[in-house]
């Protein structure tokens, strides 16, 4: 699974609004990880606000360091690996400066990651992990894309959204309901007290040749059902039936695209990452429509973390570097990596 020598990895995760520190060892496997979560900074906004996302990073990031040696009884890893991108530059600036300087003071190589690869390596954390190749569905605050995986390293996006991400259009709609950041779980926990049937959203792109989604139609439509509601008097019977039927219809369009791909691209073998691939109704609907294999991550591995960069880490220690410049790119192409 993951090249010989050297050993143990410190994996740094500060993309967006979660501090991730995690060690790995490639013989022994997980051996600490810790993690801060900025919602509570960022909910007043109702979404994360970068310059408090980085300056959070900056106070946490050390002590979260410190927390994952104590905790493995390790002096210093062998490489630091850390999110170079994409994300919020100037948190991935805090992330990719703290590991330069602890690789240049520990003498050990430096390797930056790519996140969404981070979460693409979480599922190999279980202990039934993917064979390849498999089908991806990376779905988060900021990705939406169906990717066939032929190797680790080797991809080819095979759709993605034209406009918001699943994620982000569940934000907006808890923002308009007034439900709190992040919106994903507000919406999954108020959608059990309602009816999905209760409003007929679209499934947008559902019936369109390609594998590309676009939530910015459905989201328009649950706005404009919000505030015709309001208008009535908006109580929590009305919310919940919006949020249920609101999730139904972002579930089943995610559900209907990524079996479809799997079934034209003739593989049998699901991989779910990113945050969204928490969502219980997700999962659930997936096993249920799909014959073929399903690979989730652990619940608490789908969101931003360390330990799926120190997992990344390890699959390519091989093009660990010397410390030079810190890399940190808002954008960075999936497809543009190289396989281990």
């Amino acid at each position: 699974m993951y090249h010989h020598t050297p050993m143990i990895v410190l994996g740094i995760e500060t993309s967006c609004d979660e501090t991730g520190v995690a060690l790995f060892d490639k013989k022994r496997g997980l051996l600490a990880q810790a993690l801060h979560s900025q919602v509570n900074l960022h909910s007043v906004y109702g979404g994360v606000v970068p310059e408090i996302a980085a300056r959070d990073h900056i106070r946490c990031l050390l002590p979260l360091v410190n927390q994952v040696l104590g905790a493995a009884n390790i002096k210093k890893p062998d490489i630091v690996a850390y999110t170079a991108g994409p994300g919020l530059i100037g948190a991935l600036m805090v992330g990719g400066g703290l590991a330069s300087g602890l690789a240049l003071a520990w003498d050990c190589k430096i390797l930056p990651i790519h996140h969404m690869e981070g979460h693409l390596a979480a599922p190999f954390l279980e202990s039934n992990p993917p064979k390849y190749p498999f089908i991806a569905l990376l779905v988060s605050g900021g990705h939406t894309m169906l990717v066939l995986v032929t190797s680790f390293g080797k991809y080819q996006i095979l759709g993605t959204t034209l406009d918001d991400a699943a994620g982000e259009a569940f934000d907006k709609i808890a923002k308009i309901l007034d439900l709190g950041y992040p919106g994903g779980p507000a919406i999954a926990e108020l959608a059990k007290e309602g009816n999905e049937t209760a409003y007929p959203f679209p499934r947008p792109m559902i019936n369109h040749a390609g594998f590309d989604f676009s939530f910015s139609g459905l989201k328009t439509a649950v706005m404009l059902t919000i505030q015709s509601e309001q208008k009535k008097g908006l109580n929590k019977k009305i919310k919940a039936n919006i949020a249920a039927s609101f999730q139904r219809a972002v579930i089943d369009t995610l559900v209907a695209k990524t079996i479809n791909v799997a079934k034209i691209e003739n593989i049998n073998r699901i991989v779910i990452a990113g945050g969204v691939g928490a969502n219980l109704l997700l999962r659930h609907e997936l096993e249920y429509h799909f014959d073929g294999e399903i690979h989730f991550p652990k619940v608490e591995l789908c969101t931003d973390n360390g330990v799926m960069i120190a997992v990344a880490g390890a699959f390519r220690c091989a093009e660990a570097i010397d410390v030079s410049e810190i890399k940190a790119t808002a954008r960075w192409s999936l497809e543009s990596l190289i396989s281990v």
